[in-house]
């Protein structure tokens, strides 16, 4: 499952919006996310600009933009209200994998990037748009290409919980899953979640 798709996912059952996201493991590297935070770091245009990623377009002294992220093509306000709408998510993702790049990466979004974003938006220069490139591609690496092999979403309003497995959603109405197998997923990766967690009215199963 890619970051990307949870901007999107609601419980099936009540139909509640934002989930919770819980990451176990990620089929993504750690060297990837190295090198999308040196890319960063090092605000490298030309590389930004190469893999084209995000697409920028001047007409009628209008800036529109589009990227991975945004797929539709936009006015440069409106596009970078719904990117920070997209980073605002991330404040519901809580990494417990064991990677320390893809904390660093992920709370990297949450602060610095985001920041750096809505700085951009309340003093919007279209002839410095290159400035805020490089926050633009991270965005859309840890967003697009980085892939959650196993974990949980969370409803927070009804306290449904779907597992991540082998980076599929398994979001099944309650008669369709399987008690055994769930409870299984919930004893298997326990030492990951809190007491807090566990002790939630979990439906349709708890441990």
């Amino acid at each position: 499952m890619k970051p990307w798709l949870f901007d999107i996912l609601a419980c099936p059952i009540d139909k509640h919006f934002p989930l919770k996201l819980f990451i176990f493991t990620y089929e993504t590297k750690p060297e990837e996310f190295e090198s999308f935070l040196n890319v960063y770091k090092k605000r490298d245009i030309e590389q930004v600009k190469q893999e084209e990623i995000i697409k920028i377009l001047k007409k009628d002294q209008n800036l529109y933009i589009k990227d991975n992220v945004i797929v539709e093509k936009n006015t440069i306000e409106v596009y970078l209200d719904l990117i920070i709408s997209s980073l605002n998510e991330l404040m519901n993702i809580v990494d417990k994998s064991p990677y320390d790049i893809s904390k660093k990466s992920f709370d990297t979004a949450k602060t610095e990037i985001k920041q750096r974003i809505m700085e951009f938006s309340k003093n919007i220069n279209k002839e410095q748009i290159e400035d805020i490139l490089p926050e633009l591609y991270f965005i859309n690496k840890i967003k697009i290409e980085t892939e959650i092999d196993s974990g949980i979403l969370l409803c927070e309003k009804c306290h449904r919980w779907f597992p991540i497995i082998d980076t599929i959603p398994q979001m099944l109405p309650d008669e369709y899953r399987d008690e055994k197998k769930d409870i299984e997923f919930l004893q298997t990766n326990k030492n990951l979640l809190d007491q807090e967690f566990l002790t939630q009215d979990l439906k349709p199963f708890n441990i």
